[in-house]
Order: structure tokens, then C-alpha cells, then sequence
């Protein structure tokens, strides 16, 4: 019994580790070991020998770490066949390589979901990858294109030539990244060589750093086609105001002069609270207002204020775009990773908080003295659970083991149809076979 299998972990890492396990079982043990055991993978698999005429240094290979917080998959291990010079074949997998499959498509399509806190770091992160691109003034060679392929030509034309302008004249986004990159190389598991680390990063961060590009220009596209068609900057910072000014004349009259006497009692508080709250919760407006300015005057015709109400009005437009595609690429990353690069299967399915696929290992010797091997299994664990008024109400015996009660837990699943008594079923049974005594042991009893 070992800590973890390392016979699947070295086959998937292309590693070597455990070798005084392996010394004691192939030079000390020799053909004597029947049964090799492991958990800290949270899944179950059993793998036995294949008939052969070389010699068998283990003849069943079993992990279950089926008790962990989280599920582990099966499906990337599922072309194990060899260790310590024997084939194996997989006898079984909980849960199987086709559920194991199918769960981990939930990198793509759930990691958001499962994952939401992530979406304030990399909201932050993409827009850290643009702040320098930020407003983008000459737009105007992609939206006078006649044909949808130029116009498309044209984009990802622009796009490349913002990523050149990164590298060479930006501060904040060629900073961000080069932070980046690290992380993505060092994210990469250490026993995987420096040269497959940092392609594996640089095309990680490619992926992200082009998504974070296009969305800030069709960003920046959707405020200039607003601007040109009258939808927004049309009249200042307080266009808002300016409406509610104009409704307000028009369907609430004020003959006797009451709003003026207020604002003279409140020293203008009265319309300048009312004034810049609409500015507040008019963004939009606020964003093109200044982009127009910043085009027409230059970044350095802004204040210091000026310049942070528009870069936190920018950022909130863009960390909505944003986040829902930085899951989509850092989980689609960590599926690709585990299904075909070998690496990840931790860190893809931890992400997941799948807590069910629970099970638990028995062995039973028998009249024969054979060594039978059970282990049972509950595909899905209730979530709400209550007291059971049976076990209170069930007489005990002192020091009586638990498994000789009627009603052995105190616990029972809010759902009776959900309870693990009821679910609970084998997965996987086999037989160690008592190996037959020599002669000589037999004469003498």
C-alpha cells in the first residue's frame, strides 16, 4: 500500500518516481506481491495483469480515492497498459472513461459558473492587456469597407497592428503581458521540460492576449458607430440632466418658483446632487464624451480626474465583455490540457467541486481462504441531510461495532429516495485466490 498510484502518475507525466517501491517489489518481493494499493487520486480504477509468459511482479494494480473532496478523472488514463515490464488491462473505472469524458467538457461549458470569483481577477487582467490601446481614434479605414471579408480583412489587420504597438510603445500592456506569461509558464506543472513549458505559455497567453484585443476594438467600434449615428456625445457630460430638465419643465410646472428657492436654500446642492448622479449612472455617455475630447484634443487635455472617470467607465464595460471569455479560454485551456498535453487533470477537475462518485473499498477472506475484494459506490451524495429518529430509538450494547445496528448511522439523506443506503451499489468485485502451500509446509502441518 503506497501513497499514490505511482504507476499511473508516471505513465501520464512521463516520469520516473518510487524507486525503493519498486526495488522491494521487483528484487525483494519478487513475484510475491498479489495486490498493489493506492489512493490520493480521487477516483477508482483496477488494472490486472495480462496472462503472460514474462514474470509478474504485481497482479492487480487498484487505486480508490474515492473519498476526497472532489472527483479526479479516469478517462486520461485509460490507455495505461504497462509497468514494472507486464501488461495490464483495465478491469474497472468508477466513474467510467465515458462519464469521465463527458464530465470534463464542464471545464468548457461550466467553469464560469463554478469558477464566478474568477471572474474579478481576470476582468482585471484583460483590461490591464488593453489600458494602453485605450481610446482607439482612427477607426474609420474598417467601417468605410464595402465587403464583410474586407471589413473582416481589415479588423484582424487592425487587431495585429495593436499587438505591434504593445510590444513597441506601451508600458501598462506590455507589462501585463509579461506578467502574464510568467504565470502561465510557471502555471504549467514542473515535470514537464522548460521547452514544453514555454510553448505551452506563450500559446496560452496568445490565445488570451487576441481575445482581450478584439474585444477592446469592437468595443471601441460599437462607441464610434454610436457617436456617428447621434446615439451618444451629443450634447456634453449631462445629457441625462438635461432630459430629466426638459420632462420635468414639461409635465411638472413649477409657477411659484419652489426648485429655485431650494437650490438657493441648499446653495445649489439640490440640482448639482441630481446633476452628477444621473452623470454616474449615465456611463455610456460619460465614455463617449470624453473619448470625443480625448480624439480631438489629445490624452494630455485631460485632467487627472478626468482621465480616472474614464478609464473606470471604460473598465466597466469591458470587465462585462471580458469575463465570460477568459473562462471560456482558461477552461477550454484546461481541457485541451488534460485530454491531449497530459498535464492539468488536477487542477481541471478541482475546479469543477464535483463531490459525488463516492467509494469505499472492503476485503473479505473466505471459507477457502480466498481474499475477495469488494467495493461499493454511491453516484450521487445528497446534499440535505437530517437525524435519524430510528438510531436514537434503537437499543445498543456497549462497544457494539456499528455494522450490527439496524440503523448504523445517525445520519440519513433529507430525500429517502437520495439516502446512500439505497443507492449504494458494487462497482467492482474480484478474487485473490490463496496461493497453494509447498508440499514440505504441508507435511508439517
Amino acid at each position: 500500500m503506497t501513497h499514490e498510484p505511482n504507476w499511473l502518475l508516471d505513465w501520464y507525466f512521463d516520469n520516473l518516481t518510487g524507486k525503493n517501491v519498486t526495488y522491494l517489489i521487483r528484487d525483494h518481493l519478487k513475484e510475491r506481491c498479489r495486490l498493489r494499493i493506492a489512493g490520493d487520486v480521487h477516483h477508482y480504477m483496477r488494472h490486472s495483469y495480462v496472462p503472460s509468459n514474462k514474470p509478474v511482479y504485481v497482479q492487480h494494480l487498484l487505486v480508490n480515492g474515492c473519498g476526497g473532496a472532489f472527483l479526479h478523472p479516469t478517462h486520461v488514463f485509460k490507455n495505461f497498459k504497462e509497468v514494472y515490464g507486464t501488461s495490464y488491462e483495465t478491469k474497472a473505472a468508477y466513474p467510467t472513461f465515458e462519464d469521465s469524458s463527458r464530465i470534463a467538457l464542464g471545464n468548457i461549458l461550466k467553469f464560469r459558473k463554478k469558477n464566478w470569483q474568477f471572474d474579478v481577477i481576470g476582468g482585471m487582467i484583460y483590461f490591464m492587456l488593453v489600458f494602453s490601446m485605450f481610446p482607439q481614434c482612427q477607426l474609420d479605414h474598417i467601417l468605410k469597407d464595402d465587403t464583410f471579408s474586407g471589413r473582416l480583412g481589415t479588423f484582424f489587420g487592425t487587431v495585429w497592428d495593436l499587438f505591434m504597438y504593445m510590444l513597441g510603445c506601451s508600458y501598462v500592456s506590455a507589462a501585463g503581458a509579461i506578467l502574464l506569461l510568467t504565470i502561465a509558464i510557471v502555471f504549467v506543472p514542473s515535470t514537464v521540460s522548460w521547452k514544453k513549458r514555454l510553448l505551452i505559455g506563450i500559446l496560452h497567453v496568445s490565445a488570451h492576449l487576441a481575445a482581450a484585443l478584439i474585444l477592446m476594438l469592437l468595443m471601441e467600434l460599437g462607441v464610434e458607430i454610436c457617436i456617428r449615428h447621434k446615439l451618444l456625445a451629443t450634447s456634453g457630460y449631462h445629457t441625462l440632466y438635461q432630459w430629466y430638465q426638459s420632462v420635468e419643465s414639461e409635465h411638472f410646472p413649477d409657477p411659484t418658483g419652489l426648485r429655485e428657492r431650494i437650490e438657493q436654500w441648499t446653495f445649489g446642492l439640490y440640482p448639482a446632487c441630481i446633476k452628477y448622479l444621473m452623470s454616474g449612472f449615465d456611463v455610456p455617455e460619460v465614455m463617449a464624451v470624453t473619448r470625443s475630447n480625448i480624439c480631438k484634443n489629445g490624452i494630455d487635455s485631460l485632467s487627472r480626474g478626468g482621465a480616472v472617470i474614464y478609464y473606470a467607465s471604460v473598465f466597466l464595460y469591458f470587465w462585462v465583455l471580458s469575463t465570460p471569455v477568459v473562462s471560456l479560454i482558461l477552461g477550454s485551456y484546461l481541457y485541451i490540457s488534460i485530454n491531449w498535453l497530459h498535464i492539468h487533470f488536477d487542477e481541471a477537475f478541482s475546479s469543477l467541486r464535483i463531490a459525488n462518485y463516492k467509494s469505499f473499498t472492503r476485503f473479505h477472506i473466505n471459507t477457502k481462504g480466498d481474499l475477495e475484494v469488494f467495493t461499493l459506490a454511491v453516484d450521487k451524495v445528497p446534499k440535505e441531510w437530517k437525524l435519524d429518529p430510528n438510531w436514537d430509538g434503537e437499543s445498543k450494547q456497549p462497544q457494539e461495532p456499528s455494522y450490527l445496528q439496524k440503523f448504523p448511522s445517525k445520519w440519513r439523506a433529507k430525500v429517502s429516495q437520495q439516502d446512500p443506503v439505497n443507492t449504494v451499489r458494487i462497482i467492482d468485485h474480484f478474487v485473490i485466490e490463496q496461493k497453494e502451500k509447498p508440499d514440505s509446509e504441508l507435511s508439517n502441518g
